[in-house]
């Protein structure tokens, strides 16, 4: 990617660092960025030998969501090139809130607007205490939409009403109350606190963690029925019987770590 947006690491443990690289605008993201992260992101969920995501940013933000030449240019839009712009920021959304590995969100500064999307997005989400939130888009004369499924999931009906609303900002400590984080820690601690959640998932089996991850969107919201039951008893059925299932059980009766696809 040259000129580039963002910044692909990957590591031998099979962590995939995805790096948002403009940190000259607070890492506000342009139809480019939009375009670069998608397919960043849809190759690692497409890659066997990646684990693990962590969503990362240069500078002082995380993301300040929209770039501002950006939305300038987008007023200017016909109606149908508009609607084609809003989708490459909905499906990016999308992308990252159903990537089939573990996605980690490392929240070093301010996250404003869609950077608010993105952090909800992700599975887990880790931010220093000094990080500020804000859903910014009302004071523009806009809504947060295509970042409204995945952030009213995070926080709730009722929390969006405020700040969708109010447009305040609010503090890592108000975020982790609310479930947009799972974790504040100080500045020095955020690597650590990173490490130590990777070391959490590496040790799960990967596709059980994307069965898994697929199951909580199947069944969340949803009403228990005999349709759901039958649901999770097949899944449950078909992880005893696939290989993840067998050498996980007979791991554990030997009392030996498991060999994931080994």
């Amino acid at each position: 990617m040259s000129q580039q947006t963002i910044r692909v690491t990957k590591r031998p443990d099979g962590v995939a660092i995805v790096t948002l690289a403009r940190p000259e605008v607070h890492n506000a993201f342009n139809e480019r960025m939009i375009a670069d992260l998608s397919s960043a992101l849809s190759a690692l969920g497409k890659d066997k030998t990646v684990r693990a995501v962590v969503l990362a940013a240069d500078g002082a933000s995380f993301s300040a969501g929209a770039d501002l030449d950006w939305m300038r240019r987008s007023a200017a839009y016909a109606p149908a090139e508009n609607l084609a712009d809003a989708e490459g920021l909905a499906e990016l959304m999308r992308v990252l809130n159903s990537l089939p590995k573990p996605t980690i969100a490392r929240v070093q500064g301010a996250a404003l607007g869609g950077g608010v999307g993105l952090v909800a997005c992700c599975d887990i989400a880790i931010a220093v205490d000094s990080a500020v939130f804000c859903l910014s888009e009302v004071r523009l004369g806009l809504i947060p939409a295509v970042i409204s499924p995945y952030v009213i999931a995070a926080i709730g009906a009722r929390a969006a009403r405020r700040w969708f609303l109010t447009a305040e900002r609010f503090v890592a400590a108000e975020a982790l109350r609310l479930g947009l984080l799972h974790r504040v820690v100080e500045a020095d601690d955020l690597d650590p606190a990173i490490e130590e959640m990777l070391a959490a998932l590496l040790a799960g089996a990967p596709e059980a963690q994307a069965a898994a991850k697929d199951l909580i969107f199947a069944v969340s919201d949803r009403p228990v029925s005999p349709a759901l039951i039958a649901d999770t008893t097949r899944r449950i059925a078909e992880r005893r019987a696939g290989a993840e299932g067998r050498e996980g059980i007979a791991a554990f009766l030997n009392k030996r770590p498991p060999v994931w696809g080994g």
